[in-house]
């Protein structure tokens, strides 16, 4: 009997043994569940990739921007407007050459409005100094003089590029000249026919000088033509340093004033 005791409670302690070892082997496919999880946290991790493309749209239409204000630029390359003050002499032609000595002081101004880069429209102002000669002076028998001319020109205007810094313009149009003098010690007497030089000056009326002596200064508005041409050389600053050669050319009642100046200047 006490045998068959110890059998029964060997068998018992065995199963429970096995029971054991059982419990312990299931338990971490019972904690399996805990897998989704971190599952669940993996799409979390993914967010910002996942936004990414949804910020391309953004950096596609930065560089549209980009590029349309490249585009707006180069159609923009030039100065709407430009400026130019110079000086140099003034070299004589026509009549006023058998009159005026060469090399009178020249000084101009002026401005242009440009459609683009080739096309514009300046209107320049001009000073020449139109010094008489001394036959002119024994013509008008005077001692000494001063004579002048103001110009107003208003020029179509071609602009060409030449190089990086060196460019060319040609320019054409009309111009309003206005031609004054006054002479000195004049012992001419009134009345005596008019010699070339009287009728160059304007004073001479009915082939004689007026009676009443006004033959000594001279006022003389004229309408005609001018047309030149001129090279550029830009600076580093981008202001141009210009060289121009200009013919101009007045004329009313078959009185005419031709000047031709040479000048050297900046523009901007």
């Amino acid at each position: 009997m006490i045998g068959k005791l110890a059998s029964v409670l060997t068998l018992l302690v065995l199963m429970i043994v096995l029971g054991a070892q059982g419990f312990a082997q299931t338990t971490p496919a019972g904690d399996a569940p805990a897998a989704p999880s971190s599952a669940e946290q993996t799409p979390a991790a993914q967010t910002p990739a996942a936004q990414t493309p949804a910020q391309q749209p953004s950096s596609g239409q930065e560089a549209a921007d980009e590029g349309s204000t490249s585009r707006r630029k180069k159609l923009h390359d030039y100065k709407t407007w430009n400026y130019n003050v110079g000086a140099g002499a003034n070299v004589d032609s026509g009549t006023t050459r058998t009159f005026v000595r060469g090399g009178g002081v020249v000084g101009t101004v002026g401005v242009a409005r440009n459609a683009n880069k080739y096309l514009g429209l300046r209107g320049d102002f001009f000073f020449a100094n139109l010094p008489l000669k001394d036959s002119a002076l024994q013509l008008a028998q005077a001692s000494s003089a001063t004579s002048y001319a103001l110009d107003f020109t208003l020029d179509p205007i071609i602009n060409f590029q030449v190089t990086s810094k060196y460019g060319a313009y040609v320019l054409f149009g009309p111009g309003y000249f206005h031609r004054s003098g006054s002479l000195s010690s004049d012992t001419t007497v009134p009345g005596s026919p008019c010699n070339a030089f009287f009728v160059w000056w304007g004073t001479c009326f009915n082939s004689s000088l007026p009676l009443s002596g006004k033959f000594t200064d001279s006022s003389q508005n004229q309408f005609g033509y001018n047309i030149g041409g001129g090279v550029t050389r830009k600076t580093p600053s981008g202001v141009e340093i210009y060289a121009e050669y200009r013919f101009t050319h007045g004329s009313h009642n078959g009185i005419t004033t031709d000047v031709r100046p040479i000048t050297i200047g900046v523009r901007w």
